[in-house]
């Protein structure tokens, strides 16, 4: 059996992580998304070979034992880590070992379709479900679903999901050209997110060797698309920013504060020092709101 925990990995949304991989010999997955880094593979209903929690606990054991620094204990996999058999019983025993780490997985979403891993996923600290479409023909043109999964039903599960849960739900976009870059796209998401309500959304695009002949979008687009989307707030996920840092004025930036939410990252690539100097004044005049979205800090004027 490849050894089950790998990092700690610096994650810009999720500070330091120690991943927990629930499928560390192979892929397995109900999707078989077109941007996947890993290599393309049919989709599966179950996983076929995996850990048993004693190892898990084990190998996580002996990084907190070691000291390890991280902030997440991440459930993650090559595939859809929502298909470990025993969710429910492996969440348990690491939410009685993991001292003051967070307990995270990074789902496709679809766990919620299965009732024992819908309440699995109620017992974890913070998660993440991917939505790449809210319209079905581009949904399984992107993700590649087995035909059990059903866009609709998966979105009123999800909807169900964060009425109950009492940790932190994020989703994500991930951006194809030609797919998912529209504003019709955008619309439908925003909705769907307006009836979701998680605490935001992370925006993204192919920047990876994708499984498939896809290409991802240029960061200008993937900023002009996420406008559309106001139901929520929005972290854009970029590596690098090249346009100019801007100067603005009190109103300026009381009025856009006021419009959108800006991200910590928005600040750090788009405004200047006189800019950031700004929003500190505001800050300490209490014109302006820090609020803390599951590890991204979050400008709003009160």
């Amino acid at each position: 059996m490849s050894k089950i925990t790998f990092g700690p990995i610096s994650s810009r949304r999720f500070g330091l992580s120690l991943g927990i991989d629930l499928s560390p010999n192979q892929k397995q997955c109900n999707f078989d998304c077109v941007y996947c880094e890993l290599q393309a593979a049919k989709p599966i209903q179950k996983f076929l070979t995996y850990p048993n929690i004693k190892d898990i606990i084990n190998e996580v054991q002996i990084a907190l034992k070691n000291d390890v620094q991280f902030d997440f204990l991440t459930l993650t996999a090559n595939g859809e880590p929502s298909l470990y058999p025993y969710l429910k019983e492996l969440v348990y025993e690491l939410n009685k070992i993991k001292q003051e780490k967070k307990l995270l997985i990074l789902s496709n979403g679809s766990g919620v379709l299965n009732s024992n891993t819908f309440s699995a996923l109620m017992d974890v600290d913070v998660v993440k479900f991917s939505l790449d479409s809210a319209i079905e023909k581009t949904f399984y043109r992107i993700d590649r679903a087995l035909k059990y999964i059903k866009l609709e039903e998966m979105i009123t599960k999800m909807i169900a999901f964060k009425k109950k849960f009492l940790g932190e739900l994020i989703m994500e976009v991930l951006i194809v050209e030609g797919l998912n870059d529209n504003k019709e796209e955008m619309l439908a998401l925003n909705e769907v997110f307006d009836k979701i309500k998680p605490l935001r959304v992370d925006f993204s695009t192919i920047d990876r060797p994708p499984a498939y002949p896809v290409k991802g979008i240029s960061l200008k687009k993937l900023e002009e698309l996420s406008m559309h989307i106001t139901s929520v707030p929005i972290v854009l996920a970029k590596h690098c920013y090249k346009g100019e840092k801007i100067d603005f004025t009190i109103e300026e930036l009381l009025k856009m504060l006021q419009l959108r939410a800006q991200s910590e990252f928005d600040v750090e690539n788009k405004f200047s020092q006189y800019s950031k100097d700004i929003l500190e004044k505001l800050i300490k005049e209490q014109k302006v709101i820090v609020k803390n979205l599951a590890g991204v800090k979050f400008y709003k004027k009160l």
